[in-house]
């Protein structure tokens, strides 16, 4: 029996071995990489991982169904995983929003906890106002699910909370998560603009947290200008552009239903965006046939892939997308192009824009590339997480 000052001896965890006695060097271990154990494990377990001579690498989640064999957590040899664990590492991802990025002062929308730039594999927490949204990635995060939401409504006192996991995931990973009840929409606000954010209204919350910098940027660099929004989702980028003093504003996009989201918030703004439902091709074919053009444009299409063996496909769809958004752009005129596909790197992304200008006879001139805010960190170790590319170019 222990002694009163003594602690308990920590629990034996069940071991995985490397089949390499290097560090894999990335947090994502997978199955090819791992000797299978002997004994089944649950999805989600914490274990030890040795490399292949026995030597301690780190904790990890374990899951024998899932791509991601291991997501290593800590190298710490004493640190357990456990609801302490979780509380220390969202107390020190919302120390950095609060503390070092002072968002509360530019927003009320911004993201909590991203994943592996916080070292928490496997979740993600946006804020809206009072409401939490926890999108859960690994069975592991999931078996922990009671010690994150208690964390969390110790810095967000009284708040929301909405958690869910794509279905896709839940299969892959072998969880079952039961979202709760979706909650009544709310209003943010960024930069002094309001915003209407709706989590789990099928739209992804109608409002992007991670382009956030980029409107305010492009933005300024619009002013006076003619805008058109294309992909423009629910019009964030044309409406902080005719608020920062935009000649005019269009947007368009093909869902019908996030743009009367998109114009009750040029409305709750005060400001006068044009939106129309249509394919971006099509809208923009017969613009150029009427022989519109706008000096600011932004394309800022959805993820396009989560395959890698279709990002060459992806590449494709975005050349012919900034082609054709050229056609519209007088000489000296503004492209913001944005990629979200995490599996398209930043020097595909630049490739792709040299082989259009080619193509078009046209010099586009890179002012600055940019990717999402500060409250979406990413490891040195893990590219995955820069996933956004946002390149503004003069076209000349």
């Amino acid at each position: 029996m222990n002694s009163p000052d003594q602690l308990p001896p920590a629990p034996t965890l069940p071991v995985i071995r490397l089949k390499s006695d290097r560090n894999p060097g990335h947090p994502w271990v997978w199955s090819a990489q791992i000797y299978k154990p002997e004994s089944k494990l649950p999805p989600g377990s914490v274990v030890e991982v040795q490399d292949m001579k026995g030597r301690f690498v780190g904790r990890a989640f374990w899951n024998g169904h899932a791509r991601i064999a291991l997501r290593l957590l800590d190298s710490h040899p004493d640190q357990a995983i456990d609801a302490g664990w979780i509380a220390a590492r969202i107390a020190r991802a919302v120390q950095l929003r609060r503390e070092w990025l002072q968002l509360d002062q530019v927003s009320d929308a911004w993201r909590v906890v991203h994943s592996e730039g916080d070292d928490l594999s496997g979740l993600i927490v946006d804020r809206y106002a009072d409401i939490l949204v926890i999108e859960y990635f690994a069975a592991g995060m999931w078996r922990f699910r009671e010690a994150i939401h208690a964390a969390l409504l110790t810095h967000f006192p009284g708040a929301r909370l909405y958690w869910f996991a794509e279905s896709h995931v839940q299969k892959q990973e072998s969880f079952d998560c039961r979202s709760g009840d979706v909650p009544t929409a709310v209003e943010v606000h960024e930069h002094g603009l309001r915003f209407h954010a709706a989590p789990g209204s099928g739209h992804k919350t109608g409002f992007f947290a991670d382009q956030r910098d980029n409107r305010k940027r492009f933005a300024e660099l619009a002013k006076g200008r003619r805008v058109l929004d294309l992909c423009c989702n629910a019009g964030g980028f044309a409406v902080h552009a005719m608020a920062a003093g935009a000649r005019e504003a269009v947007g368009v996009d093909l869902d019908a239903g996030i743009l009367e989201i998109a114009r009750a918030n040029a409305a709750a703004n005060n400001v006068a965006v044009t939106f129309e439902q249509s394919d971006i091709f099509d809208w923009v074919r017969a613009a150029v046939a009427r022989g519109e053009q706008y000096d600011a444009v932004i394309l800022d299409p959805a993820k396009l892939t989560r395959d890698r063996s279709k990002v060459m496909d992806a590449l494709k769809k975005y050349f012919a997308m900034n082609r054709m958004a050229l056609d519209i752009i007088p000489p000296g005129g503004l492209l913001l192009t944005c990629s979200c596909t995490g599996l398209v790197g930043e020097s595909e992304f630049l490739e792709m824009l040299r082989r259009v200008a080619l193509n078009a006879g046209r010099e586009i001139q890179v002012l600055e590339v940019r990717g999402a805010g500060a409250d979406h960190p990413f490891r040195t170790d893990v590219p995955e997480g820069r996933y956004l590319k946002a390149m503004y170019c003069r076209v000349d």
